[in-house]
C-alpha cells in the first residue's frame, strides 16, 4: 500500500484550502489541526475490514457494498493495475474509503466508480458521523489526501453522488467540483398504512382497483417474494427477455446483454456472494407477467431493475404497476424502512416516493490535461440535461443513437 499526508502534497494543500474546493463557507473558522494520511492498495482483499467497518451504517447504494463490488470485479475481470481502494484516516484512524476503477484511454486515466448506471447513486464508504465532526475544511484535506495517492490519474469522475446524508447534511461538497445532473427517488415509510395515506389520493386508490381489475379478468394474479436461487434465475431469464423486448421496441441499445451483464445478476443471487438478492414477481395463470430486481443492505431496499410482459393484451391490465403496489403493500410491514427506485424521473416515482435527493457528478482535475477534460465533460452533461427537458432534442438525439446501433450491427461480422 501507498501512503501519503496531507502536508506531502503540496498542489492538493493548494486545491484544499481554495474554498475547500468547492466554497468554504466562513473563513475565519480555526484551520483543523487533524492529522490526515492515505493509504492505497490494488488489492481489494487488503481493504475488506476497513470497508465492512466503515460500511456498518445506513449505505446509499449497493455500490458501497464489498461483497456486491468484489462479484462486480470478478465478474467484469478487472485488471489488477486498474483498480484503487484509497483509504483515509484522521490521526490513524479509517474514516472514508473510496474503491475506484482506472479506465485509460490513449495515455489518459480517469478513476470512477466500478458498476455505472447499474447501481442508482454512489457513495464514498464513509463513517458518517466523524465526516460530519471534520467540518468543510477538514473534509476538503481528507479528499485532498485521499485523490493524491493517484499518482497515475489525469482526473477523477465520481457520478451520480447525493447532494446530503439524512441526518448529516452535505458531506460530499468539498469533493471536487460538483454538478448536479440528476434526482434520485425514494419511498420512506413505517407502515403500508402511512404510505397508503400519504401517497394515494381516493382517485388513485379506484384507478389501482379498476387496474387490477383489469388483470383479474385475464386470469389468476399471483404475487410472490423470490429469494430462493432456482426460483429466482428462472425469473431472472424471464425478466431479460422482457426487457429486451422493451429495448428494442423503444429503439434503445440492450446494456444487459450487449455488455454481457446478466450472468453478474445470476451469481449474485448465489447464497456465496454475501448479497442479499429479493426478487418480486407478478404471475398471471402461473406464468410470470412482470418481476423487480432488488438488493438489501440492512433496513433499505434497492431495485436495480424492473420488467413486464410486453403482450398488449397483458398490458391493458398494467402488470408493472400492479406489480409495484403489491411491493409497496408488503415491504414496509416487512421491515424495510427505505424503499430506494434509483435516479431518473418516472411516473411510478412520481407516484409512490416522498423523498427526492439530488445527485451530483463530481470532478477533480489532477493535471492540465485532466483539468480540461472536465470543462468538457461538465459542458456535455449540461447541454446533455438541457437536452433530456426537450422532447425534440430528445427525439433527434434518439434517433441518432438508434442510427448508431444499426451502423455498429451491420459492421459486426456474424459469428
Amino acid at each position: 500500500m501507498g501512503l501519503a499526508d496531507a502536508q506531502s502534497q503540496p498542489l492538493l494543500r493548494d486545491i484544499a484550502g481554495e474554498d475547500a474546493l468547492t466554497g468554504a463557507p466562513d473563513r475565519g473558522i480555526a484551520q483543523t489541526r487533524h492529522v490526515f494520511s492515505a493509504r492505497m492498495s490494488r488489492d481489494i482483499d487488503d481493504v475488506e475490514e476497513v470497508w465492512r467497518i466503515l460500511s456498518v451504517g445506513p449505505m446509499e447504494s449497493p455500490g458501497q457494498s464489498y461483497n456486491f463490488i468484489r462479484l462486480w470485479i470478478a465478474d467484469r475481470g478487472v485488471e489488477h493495475a486498474n483498480k484503487a481502494f484509497v483509504v483515509g484516516e484522521v490521526d490513524g484512524q479509517p474514516v472514508a474509503l473510496l474503491p475506484l476503477h482506472c479506465h485509460r484511454y490513449f495515455g489518459f486515466s480517469v478513476y470512477t466508480w466500478f458498476p455505472r448506471s447499474q447501481v442508482g447513486a454512489y457513495a464514498p464508504v464513509s463513517d458518517y458521523r466523524k465526516l460530519s465532526e471534520l467540518g468543510p475544511e477538514g473534509r476538503a484535506s481528507l479528499w485532498s489526501t485521499m485523490i493524491g495517492q493517484l499518482s497515475d490519474a489525469d482526473a477523477v469522475y465520481l457520478r451520480t453522488v447525493p447532494e446530503e446524508i439524512a441526518g448529516y447534511g452535505a458531506l460530499f461538497s468539498e469533493l471536487g467540483k460538483a454538478l448536479a445532473v440528476e434526482t434520485l427517488y425514494r419511498a420512506e415509510f413505517n407502515s403500508w398504512e402511512e404510505c397508503d395515506k400519504l401517497q394515494r389520493s381516493r382517485s388513485r386508490r379506484k384507478h389501482d382497483r379498476q387496474q387490477g381489475d383489469r388483470l383479474d379478468a385475464l386470469g389468476k394474479v399471483e404475487f410472490e417474494l423470490v429469494t430462493d436461487r432456482e426460483q429466482g434465475l428462472a425469473a431472472i431469464d424471464v425478466m431479460f427477455r422482457q426487457r429486451s423486448a422493451r429495448f428494442k421496441a423503444q429503439g434503445i441499445r440492450d446494456t444487459f446483454v450487449e455488455d454481457r451483464l446478466i450472468e453478474f445478476y445470476k451469481t449474485a443471487m448465489c447464497p456465496t456472494s454475501g448479497i442479499d438478492v429479493r426478487l418480486h414477481v407478478l404471475r398471471l395463470d402461473g406464468e410470470i407477467v412482470a418481476v423487480r430486481y432488488n438488493v438489501v443492505e440492512g433496513h433499505r431496499m434497492f431495485c436495480l431493475i424492473s420488467s413486464m410482459s410486453a403482450d398488449p393484451a397483458i398490458q391493458a391490465g398494467s402488470p408493472g404497476k400492479q406489480c409495484l403496489l403489491r411491493v409497496m403493500q408488503t415491504v414496509f410491514d416487512a421491515g424495510i424502512g427505505v424503499f430506494d427506485m434509483g435516479s431518473g424521473f418516472t411516473d411510478e416515482k412520481r407516484h409512490w416516493c416522498n423523498v427526492q435527493i439530488p445527485v451530483r457528478q463530481h470532478y477533480v482535475g489532477c493535471t492540465l490535461r485532466g483539468q480540461i477534460a472536465v470543462s468538457l465533460h461538465q459542458q456535455f452533461q449540461r447541454l446533455r440535461a438541457q437536452a433530456k427537458a426537450n422532447e425534440t432534442i430528445r427525439r433527434g438525439l434518439r434517433h441518432l443513437r438508434q442510427l448508431g446501433d444499426r451502423f455498429s450491427a451491420r459492421a459486426t461480422p456474424s459469428e
